[in-house]
């Protein structure tokens, strides 16, 4: 692997901290706030829910498109409450706009699981939705809202949706005990549903969601997720004992995941990370947590015997399939938050023969970082409005159109063709945006047709917002 030095590169942490955070105003749905500051965007989707009598307005498009996914932003939820639980302090003045995104989530959830028995997983025909390219303003295809119940059971979905509600408890409780209060009391709630009534939303919709968001490696880490989180935030020994009692449902027959994986879908080193460090299993001599989680780093590692990542000539992070940055940063936030907590009880990691200092899982997790921000043989930002160069044709409905000021009548589905195969750049910058990112061989086309490398998406950004402000406190 070779690591790009440049002398005269000098990253501005603080820049791309307040962009990735800025990027979240740009995916709202619903009728947005006086405080908005991406004003091209307007209000959109002010009915949904309307078709089952609920009110589903809120919550955030996950990509390019104009569908509301539960189940990508209830994880983007969960690491966005993640990144203030763990490096907050270093926030900064970021920190109220933190708290403003994770909220826009928070609230929305909380309609989505208003109605005990009942948790709305997805608002919008996937299928419909992305055959038009049209601004989320002026969308008409179907506002359809999917939800799961007793006999259609989603634990997926509602188990990160519990996840995200337990972590963003933490964040509020300082200054918001009410609404703290509210969010965790749901979180038990939605668990004891999903837990309850066990099985996929695959199953439950099949085509609507799955072809989209389909949950490939089972239910369970989403149910011991969901239980970590919720004994974090309240030190509720029932939720460490469902840990314990079900870390077997890890393996299968009961996953089809990998304990070296994590993203929007599995959570399997998320949970060993953080379990490692909520100090569950500390009485269990090994500590199955902390001896997975070295796994984990050790797989990552790229010196290591046994890495089972691959990195590119420029030094960046590869995991096979698209939108390869939510892998890079992903696990670099828990390489972070790994070498933080081993730091703090001066643990090192063996990896065979190499014995690994906590400061090394770090250093790579700067890599990574100085990499997306430009320090790569392109010598290219792929975070949108970043530095002077970053991608300018990123695969997003809003960013390509014209905004409704520039254009206010309505542009139909297929209107909007004539500016996605535009050679032009898109005329709204979506600040903060962080897209796919390059191929293996750190080369970047930038081009709206590929979509594997120029969408952005909000599980992309979200861990990217602790990584950049740690970095940006101790540089």
């Amino acid at each position: 692997m070779v690591l790009i030095s440049k002398a005269s590169w000098s990253p501005d942490y603080g820049d791309a901290l307040s962009k990735t955070i800025l990027f979240f105003e740009g995916q709202r749905s619903g009728k947005l706030p006086p405080t908005q500051r991406m004003t091209w965007r307007k209000d959109s989707a002010l009915r949904d829910g309307f078709q089952m009598n609920v009110d589903l307005v809120g919550g955030y498009y996950d990509a390019g498109d104009n569908v509301k996914f539960n189940f990508p932003m209830a994880f983007t939820t969960t690491m966005l409450a993640w990144s203030v639980v763990d490096f907050g302090p270093f926030l900064g003045s970021e920190l109220q706009h933190t708290h403003e995104a994770i909220q826009w989530a928070t609230d929305y959830f909380l309609k989505c699981t208003n109605i005990p028995g009942l948790v709305f997983v997805q608002v919008g025909d996937g299928s419909k939705d992305h055959n038009c390219w049209e601004r989320p303003e002026d969308m008409d295809t179907p506002r359809t809202s999917f939800a799961v119940n007793t006999t259609n059971p989603g634990s997926e979905v509602s188990a990160e949706i519990a996840a995200a509600l337990a972590a963003s408890s933490i964040v509020f409780r300082s200054f918001n005990t009410i609404y703290a209060a509210h969010l965790l009391s749901r979180a038990r709630a939605v668990f004891d549903f999903a837990n309850t009534y066990q099985g996929s939303y695959n199953h439950a919709f099949g085509h609507s969601i799955c072809y989209f968001y389909c949950d490939y490696n089972g239910y369970q880490d989403e149910l011991l997720w969901a239980a970590a989180w919720i004994y974090r935030a309240s030190r509720q020994s029932y939720y460490s004992d469902y840990v314990l009692k079900n870390l077997h449902k890890l393996d299968p027959p009961y996953s089809k995941g990998s304990m070296l994986e994590f993203g929007w879908d599995s959570k399997h080193a998320g949970i060993n990370i953080l379990v490692s460090k909520a100090r569950i299993a500390d009485h269990l001599k090994p500590n199955p947590f902390m001896v997975n989680a070295d796994k984990f780093i050790c797989s990552v590692l790229p010196d290591s015997p046994t890495k089972s990542v691959s990195y590119s000539p420029g030094g960046l992070l590869f995991k096979p399939g698209g939108s390869n940055l939510q892998h890079s940063i992903g696990f670099s936030f828990l390489l972070l938050v790994y070498a933080r907590y081993t730091t703090i009880i001066n643990k090192t990691i063996h990896c065979g023969d190499i014995v690994i200092k906590p400061s090394r899982l770090a250093q790579l997790a700067k890599h990574q970082v100085d990499y997306i921000l430009g320090d790569n043989p392109l010598n290219m930002s792929y975070i949108v409005g970043y530095s002077n160069k970053y991608p300018q044709k990123i695969h997003h409905r809003g960013s390509s159109l014209p905004s409704i000021d520039a254009y206010p009548s309505k542009l139909q589905c297929h209107e909007g063709s004539f500016y996605f195969f535009s050679s032009k750049p898109n005329p709204n910058i979506l600040e903060g945006a962080v897209v796919g990112g390059p191929d293996m061989n750190d080369k970047y086309k930038d081009s709206r047709a590929d979509f594997p490398h120029s969408e952005p998406a909000t599980y992309i950004n979200a861990p990217l917002v602790g990584l950049v402000a740690f970095f940006n406190y101790t540089r």
